[in-house]
């Protein structure tokens, strides 16, 4: 397909666009690296060629034997597997001729993350966790306490995170929280072995997305950017770990053992 110099600068524009999406919401590195190819092919290019880092995109289209070269900065937006399938979708329909560049172009720019009510999220992140609790042969004391330390930790959370603060301070401050609670629980007695909700009730810090993520990058090649998001998952825990240890150290509990 014979491209004028602008319709191959739109492309690359197309391209990028759907690959920073796909990146700034939590893809893995193949999947970014196989759909932008793939929407890039499809909109009439020759070839794709694309750089992947922990910050950036730079995508390469090439047409007749020119080549027009873009790079955009991907910010965390964070995880949402919604925002994944709905470029896939567009790249599926552009690959079957059913959208050209321009509408294609028009509907990723109309993407816009799903996000489930507030107040829905903290109720069920309280009860996943205190559920936990129950599995580790919690009384029902325990449950409770469980679901507010992790209902309060989660609402703090998605507090500071509207208001754009350091993730790593984030996570901190909602570990902390969670052991606070719970931690009183231990102080009170409140339940037959109280120390159980202090390890349920942090459940929901773990790092497991960005954790699968750095190993699946890294076992499919993306070395640099496997490392990068493991060191990003380990500062994350290390967070957690500094926010539970200073919990501890307020209310005098020495630990979770019982």
């Amino acid at each position: 397909m014979n491209l004028s110099k602008e319709q191959q600068t739109e492309l690359t524009r197309i391209a990028v666009l759907a690959g920073q999406t796909l990146h700034q919401h939590g893809a893995e590195s193949r999947l970014i690296e196989q759909t932008t190819q793939r929407l890039g092919l499809a909109l009439g290019a020759d070839n794709i060629e694309l750089s992947i880092s922990p910050d950036a995109i730079v995508v390469t289209t090439l047409i007749s034997g020119h080549c027009v070269t873009t790079t955009r900065r991907c910010f965390d937006r964070g995880i949402n597997m919604q925002m994944v399938c709905d470029v896939q979708r567009i790249c599926v329909m552009a690959e079957k001729k059913l959208l050209d560049a321009q509408e294609v172009k028009k509907r990723l720019q109309r993407l816009k993350p799903f996000k489930h009510n507030r107040w829905l999220v903290v109720l069920m992140i309280g009860f996943s966790c205190a559920s936990f609790s129950h599995f580790f042969d919690g009384d029902t004391a325990v449950y409770w306490t469980t679901f507010v330390a992790s209902s309060l930790a989660m609402l703090l959370r998605q507090e500071l995170a509207h208001r754009h603060h350091n993730p790593f301070v984030i996570f901190a401050s909602a570990a902390f929280v969670a052991t606070t609670v719970t931690s009183l629980g231990v102080v009170l007695e409140v339940g037959e072995h109280p120390q159980i909700a202090m390890a349920a009730s942090v459940l929901l810090l773990v790092p497991g997305f960005p954790l699968i993520n750095a190993v699946s990058d890294m076992l499919k090649g993306y070395i640099s950017m496997g490392i990068a998001r493991w060191v990003f998952a380990t500062l994350l825990a290390v967070s957690v770990s500094i926010g539970i240890v200073a919990a501890m150290t307020v209310t005098g509990v020495s630990g979770w053992a019982h």
